[in-house]
């Protein structure tokens, strides 16, 4: 099985169905489109974070915070656009006992669907960070939404899979504005890497799917490398510091 074919394989589900969900409404902004007008791929992962973040709260969660990204995987039927107004809807789509996968879709005002998206979010420790189970509260909550669905934490983008002898490498330089709160290079500021790809291969269009997945977190100081390995369609990524991948990412038109 190759990246593209490992990528291709996750099954985005349906919903939401009949538990807990969450719907904010928001408008694309100058700084989150591109000079053509549409919406980038790290504001939607930004997006996407906020909507969590104001869906845990709004829940009241007893732990809202302790939580990191595994992967991200981003479905565009078609893309938002600059100063269109934008419904997020987000909601669990499957649980584990470590983790909880958040679905999200964002809809334009009048309900047609432009993007699905999956996050794999795990619970961690807030002394080890080492992954910890959900606590009770949460998982009643999300077990609601989720309908029985079982998710796993496995890889998909594993290394094994990367065809190394196509790749060539480039420096991909670390920014002050890349790191947040918890020191940490953002979630979001991985998925302007994607962006990089598509500003050159502008075949590369809606529909579309994109992975990120997080396999050690970046840290400051770290000087990582791109090994990339992309066709016309598709961009397969490894970044890594020294011989350790930090993450990997796939994207390419979805048939």
């Amino acid at each position: 099985m190759s990246f593209r074919d490992a990528a291709l394989s996750f099954q985005m589900i349906e919903g939401p169905g009949t538990g807990r969900q969450f719907t904010a409404r928001r408008r694309v902004r100058l700084g989150d489109a591109t000079p053509n007008g549409r919406l980038r791929l790290d504001a939607v992962a930004r997006y996407l974070q906020d909507v969590a973040n104001d869906d845990t709260r709004d829940a009241d969660w007893s732990d809202p915070h302790w939580w990191v990204v595994r992967r991200t995987v981003i479905d565009v039927h078609e893309f938002p656009t600059y100063l269109q107004e934008i419904d997020l809807t987000t909601w669990c789509g499957g649980v584990g006992s470590h983790w909880a996968e958040r679905r999200t879709r964002i809809s334009a005002v009048d309900g047609t669907v432009l993007v699905d998206a999956a996050a794999l979010w795990v619970h961690v420790d807030e002394q080890s960070l080492q992954p910890s189970k959900v606590p009770a509260d949460i998982l009643d909550i999300l077990s609601a939404s989720a309908g029985g669905r079982d998710v796993n934490a496995r890889l998909l983008l594993r290394d094994k899979l990367f065809d190394a002898s196509t790749t060539h490498t480039e420096i991909w330089p670390l920014r002050f504005a890349d790191f947040d709160a918890v020191g940490h290079m953002n979630n979001a500021a991985y998925w302007t890497i994607i962006e990089e790809f598509l500003a050159d291969h502008r075949t590369v269009r809606a529909p579309l799917r994109a992975i990120v997945e997080h396999v050690v977190q970046v840290e400051q100081g770290h000087e990582p490398i791109r090994h990339i390995s992309s066709g016309d369609e598709n961009l397969e990524l490894q970044l890594r510091v020294g011989a350790t991948m930090h993450s990997a990412m796939w994207c390419g038109v979805n048939p």
